[in-house]
């Protein structure tokens, strides 16, 4: 489900849900309103509106600074599985947004991986930008951030297993801060794109090209199958742990990957895999 309103998306989005679920109006969002995917918001700008408090005069009238977000203090890139939190009052919103910001929010993703990262464990510290050559997508840039060019960004991961005889991994990954795209742009930076990712080279084709060569005639056909089920990036969010608002207490929430991330993964320790042991 993609989180916001954005072109080629009007309807059919978390913040609709949220709408009916607080038995509010549908909003028209105008293009300046439409919200770059995957930012956490209270690392970009402020959002006064929250899920179930805000006004219908809140959202419609620009004097009262409404928010196209009710309840959204963070985002997932369309196609990414996993946990998010909503707020459902202005005063989570205003305690989770605070979290946020300073980075004391816990999350942890998995992924799979086109190849290995030459260390098994890791931290990028590299700002994320605009693509100059593809709009659609972010680029890891070397040297300091600047602002709207270039912004902060870091990453810590971790090699859980090596898949299919190296050319693979399921990996995780613990976010220092909250880029459009960052996960996936670090990825590709580091040489690793996520399965299943054609904006950032994880491409069907690269992933067939790694494992062709390890299988016998007889399997390969199984693996274009396997691949050709790939609908989106192998991105599942795992883990998200907070301060709850109102209790004081530290809460933690997992969800196992969908279906059609646990069935690669099966696939592919089939193909041969060796487990990483840390301490």
């Amino acid at each position: 489900m993609v989180v916001h309103p954005a072109p080629g998306n009007a309807s059919g989005t978390l913040v609709n849900a949220i709408l009916h679920h607080c038995s509010l109006p549908t909003v028209a969002f105008s293009e300046t309103e439409l919200l770059s995917e995957g930012e956490d918001v209270s690392d970009d700008e402020s959002s006064s509106s929250t899920a179930c408090e805000t006004s219908t005069k809140g959202f419609n009238s620009s004097e009262s600074g409404g928010s196209v977000r009710p309840g959204i203090v963070h985002r997932l890139d369309k196609g990414t599985s996993g946990l998010l939190v909503v707020a459902k009052n202005e005063r989570s919103h205003a305690h989770l947004s605070e979290q946020f910001k300073m980075h004391t929010i816990r999350r942890v993703y998995v992924s799979l991986t086109n190849g290995v990262p030459s260390a098994t464990s890791g931290r990028i510290e590299v700002p994320i930008g605009r693509d100059t050559n593809n709009r659609i997508r972010m680029s890891a840039i070397p040297g300091p951030s600047n602002g709207r060019q270039a912004r902060y960004a870091a990453s810590r991961y971790k090699v859980i297993e090596v898949l299919a005889d190296g050319s693979s991994a399921l990996v995780e990954w613990r976010l220092e801060t909250g880029r459009t795209h960052q996960i996936r742009a670090h990825a590709k930076y580091v040489g690793i794109p996520l399965l299943g990712d054609e904006v950032y080279g994880g491409t069907k084709n690269m992933i067939l090209s790694l494992l062709q060569a390890k299988l016998p005639i007889g399997r390969q056909s199984q693996l274009s199958e396997l691949v050709s089920k790939l609908e989106r990036p192998c991105l599942h969010a795992v883990s998200l742990g907070f301060i709850h608002p109102y209790t004081g207490e530290n809460v933690q929430f997992s969800c196992q990957p969908p279906e059609d991330f646990s069935e690669i993964l099966c696939q592919l320790r089939r193909l041969g895999m060796k487990k990483e042991e840390f301490n």
